[in-house]
């Protein structure tokens, strides 16, 4: 704590402290956290047995107050109080930092509201951690998180996300993510690069790259293991000009239909511009006149 300079640093009374904690390893508790925890009037968390887990092994003695999904506003009251008396207070979920695809951001805007001040202690995030092994083309991301659980909401959410080009994550629980996996190659580009990351930090850590069209192979043939995280790549740019196999059967067809038409049909199964492949064909009808 001394080399690092903890003991010197400001540490301000009727403070919100949001601490991040490991999502697994508990080797990846900060100095700063223990630090914070050992010191605070009292520790808000999302799951009091949880927390006390962690506090225990760290050899920590301190009150918890409980900060759920739906207390916070309760939770928020309670913490507060603890403030207006000048106490300070950590904010801690189960595992990584609070507020993000956790209980948390919720508290921290009554309380920034309220005038109090909000003191982030960073740690870790399964989201950044997986994004530090994904080794991503595109360049930032968007964080989705949790879909809707089900029916339509999960469904239009789903299309909404795949229809980004640029790289976007998600999270997902072990009973979902087979369900997930298999909607992904159904609706991503065949190509597009997936990165499916689980047990982040733990024994049986897997961190695995695919293409969209290998997911549901991939989502029958492992068992679901702890919680996910989900990582989509760039959307690929799409190949200039037209495939060979999809020039042979235009050369085919070339004589049977008319251009215009025939352009139409190509263009809504190859997904290329309908007038680049007109042009095409008009090209392919000039060079047979020529040879002849």
């Amino acid at each position: 704590m001394e080399a690092a300079g903890l003991p010197g640093q400001e540490f301000p009374e009727g403070a919100l402290y949001v601490v991040g904690v490991p999502i697994g390893n508990m080797g990846d508790i900060t100095l700063r956290a223990l630090w914070v925890l050992s010191r605070v009037d009292a520790v808000a968390a999302e799951d009091t047995r949880e927390t006390r887990k962690l506090l225990e092994r760290f050899g920590i003695e301190v009150r918890q107050l409980s900060v759920r999904e739906h207390n916070e506003r309760h939770g928020a009251e309670q913490i507060e109080a603890l403030l207006r008396e000048g106490k300070r207070v950590a904010l801690v979920t189960d595992a990584g930092t609070p507020a993000i695809s956790d209980p948390g951001a919720r508290a921290v805007a009554v309380l920034r509201e309220a005038g109090f001040r909000i003191i982030p202690i960073p740690g870790p995030s399964a989201v950044v951690t997986a994004l530090s092994a994904a080794g991503l083309t595109g360049q930032g991301f968007t964080f989705i998180g949790f879909l809707p659980p089900q029916g339509r909401a999960r469904r239009e959410a789903l299309e909404t996300a795949c229809a980004r080009r640029e790289p976007f994550v998600l999270y997902e629980a072990p009973h979902r993510i087979t369900d997930l996996l298999k909607e992904l190659g159904e609706t991503l580009s065949p190509g597009r690069k997936v990165v499916v990351a689980r047990e982040l930090t733990k024994k049986f850590e897997t961190v695995i790259s695919l293409n969209a069209a290998e997911l549901p192979q991939y989502a029958m043939t492992h068992e679901p293991r702890g919680e996910y995280v989900v990582i989509m790549d760039e959307e690929p740019p799409k190949e200039e000009g037209l495939s060979p196999a999809d020039e042979a059967w235009l050369r085919d067809l070339a004589p049977e239909l008319p251009a215009s038409r025939l352009a139409a049909i190509a263009a809504r199964r190859t997904g290329r511009p309908r007038q680049e492949i007109y042009s095409w064909l008009i090209r392919l009808r000039d060079d047979q006149t020529d040879s002849q």
